[in-house]
């Protein structure tokens, strides 16, 4: 695999895919407007990548930064690459490419009485395979609460909403958005 992110704002080519992939990929009440990540990733603590393997298109990776924090707001590989290693390796490109930086994600809690409980836990194995560690903390986001997985050390509250806040801005003022400890 030679892995590449290539950043959409520098390479349109593939923005079409990844909408597509976004828009199946993610609960309708799990995604921000997709334009909105558009117009954002024009700005220097946004990177919205299409993920490559040589010349072919696999995903997508979209990461907010903060001081010496990324966060992966967003990460899917295309269906028809799934299944081959695809998802690891852009998580290793990512973690190279922000090497020495607090890197971190969250995840839908693996409880038991969900529908998707064996889809929540497959994705937690997925994460902690690729070197991600449960950090005891939790996010909420209006009704929906995640666990907290990471490399490099825990983020703060107030790092937390310092990020989410220079994303979202007003956006934010409909949800209940808050990290704290499980």
């Amino acid at each position: 695999m030679n892995i590449r992110l290539v950043n959409i704002t520098r390479d349109p080519t593939h923005i079409e895919d990844i909408k597509r992939l976004y828009l199946t990929s993610f609960p309708e009440d799990e995604r921000a407007p997709f334009d909105k990540l558009v117009r954002k990733a024009k700005r220097k603590d946004i990177n919205f990548f299409a993920c490559m393997d040589g010349g072919k298109w696999i995903g997508m990776l979209y990461i907010l930064n903060y001081k010496d924090l990324s966060y992966i707001f967003y990460l899917a590989v295309d269906e028809r690459s799934r299944g081959r290693g695809y998802g690891t390796a852009i998580l290793k490109a990512a973690l190279k490419k922000y090497q020495g930086r607090r890197f971190f994600l969250a995840i839908e809690q693996p409880d038991e009485r969900a529908d998707n409980f064996k889809q929540r836990l497959a994705r937690q194995h997925f994460y902690e395979n690729a070197g991600f560690e449960r950090t005891g903390q939790r996010i909420q986001e209006a009704n929906v609460i995640y666990d907290m997985l990471g490399v490099g050390g825990r983020v703060q509250p107030s790092e937390y909403r310092s990020l989410i806040w220079g994303f979202a801005g007003l956006m934010m003022l409909k949800y209940t958005m808050k990290l704290y400890d499980s």
